[in-house]
């Protein structure tokens, strides 16, 4: 998904700058990050049980002042305006499927996807980096989904870094359904009351991490994070007959970024 989104936008921007040659706003530094996360999460949103999983970092965007402030629950992004302070662009996001196991006996499972939109990133102060992702479900969910987070940072020394703040996230009634929905045909084969959420606050929540400089292109990191599943989300009867509105997630991270030019 990611190769499609940065396609699109190379796509877009080089048919805008046509007049400026052949490569136009492609022409310059670039710099690509990718990583993995290693995480022990619930099963699955809104889950009671907690598995071992792992998902990909991923970042593109043309070279600029150096970041100030990432964190591993920055999505997949493409940044298409970047002079320090201000970042904005493309970003996507990989969702896996989700099968109709042990407490999803008897629900319609949730084929695999993503999401695409856009994400907006400044710093309110020179320690405080806030950020918001909207995003368009591919596949798996026909909905949008919110995600606002603000993280204030500091050096412990000039190679370690804590930082931390609040998380919340809003979504779409077509979301709510895919994930939390349970209609007349579920509740039968599943045993769960029948539901069928609408749109609105999904979580809100708290997330931490310490992150380490391992050399000038590389870091790693340890994080924790805890939501409280709100709104739609928790009054789904698979989180309140089965499952648990407070979710927990920690894990461990690392990136490498590669510099080139066009």
């Amino acid at each position: 998904m990611s190769v499609v989104l940065a396609a699109a936008a190379l796509s877009v921007a080089g048919s805008a700058k046509a007049g400026e040659g052949a490569f136009g706003w492609l022409s310059g530094d670039w710099y690509l990050t990718i990583g993995a996360t290693g995480m022990v999460a619930p099963n699955f949103e809104g889950g009671k049980k907690y598995l071992l999983s792992a998902s990909p970092i991923i970042s593109l965007g043309k070279a600029g002042p150096a970041a100030r402030f990432t964190s591993r629950n920055d999505n997949i992004s493409l940044a298409l305006i970047d002079d320090g302070s201000v970042r904005a662009g493309l970003t996507g996001k990989f969702l896996f499927s989700r099968d109709s196991e042990d407490e999803l006996q008897g629900l319609d499972p949730v084929r695999w996807g993503g999401e695409a939109g856009g994400f907006f990133e400044f710093y309110p102060l020179d320690w405080l980096r806030a950020r918001a992702e909207l995003r368009h479900g591919i596949r798996a969910h026909n909905g949008f989904v919110a995600d606002i987070a603000a993280d204030a940072f500091y050096d412990v020394t000039p190679n370690v870094r804590i930082s931390g703040g609040p998380r919340v996230s809003f979504a779409s009634s077509d979301y709510f359904d895919a994930y939390y929905g349970v209609n007349a045909q579920e509740a039968v084969a599943s045993g769960l009351s029948e539901y069928h959420p609408g749109g609105g606050l999904k979580s809100t929540g708290l997330g931490g991490a310490v992150t380490w400089k391992v050399t000038e292109p590389m870091t790693a990191s340890l994080f924790g994070e805890y939501s409280r599943l709100m709104g739609p989300a928790a009054d789904s009867s698979l989180v309140r007959e089965r499952g648990d509105r407070d979710q927990f997630t920690v894990g461990v991270s690392t990136t490498y970024r590669f510099d080139f030019s066009m």
